[in-house]
């Protein structure tokens, strides 16, 4: 497998690192939307959200949740933007949780896509019946 973010976190590519510890690793994002922009990475390869072990769940968003903290109080924002891409648009297919800092008036608009109601509130019950029954399915 040739993974960047499984080379990073086995320090075999450069990152600029700001946490690592045995469940995860977060580094300053290449590209960033604002300065402090990072990426947290479980230090184990997963695809996607749905491929990280339940067990390591919890564990990985608890320390999404510190670098989240400490990327505000750093970069003195008012708030952040916590997000993760599931195939569509993930341009490294190794589950990633982007924290960017935002400040009021930092030029970002919500969300990067368009956005629409639905059409009707019928049309809105048949997808919610629709999502609860694959829940259904999937606890058995």
């Amino acid at each position: 497998m040739d993974c960047i973010f499984c080379a990073i976190a086995a320090g075999e590519a450069s990152a600029h690192r700001v946490f690592e510890d045995g469940t995860t690793v977060a580094f300053l994002d290449a590209r960033p939307l604002f300065p402090g922009h990072v990426l947290v990475v479980p230090r184990q390869h997963a695809q996607t959200l749905t491929d990280l072990p339940e067990a390591e769940v919890g564990p990985f968003f608890a320390r999404v949740r510190l670098v989240t903290g400490a990327v505000e109080r750093a970069m003195a924002a008012a708030g952040s933007f916590v997000a993760a891409n599931n195939r569509v648009s993930q341009s490294v297919p190794h589950f990633h949780v982007h924290v960017v800092p935002r400040n009021p008036k930092d030029g970002l608009r919500g969300f990067f896509w368009p956005r629409h109601r639905y059409a009707s509130d019928g049309e809105a019950a048949q997808v919610a019946a629709r999502v609860r029954a694959a829940l259904e399915t999937d606890r058995g």
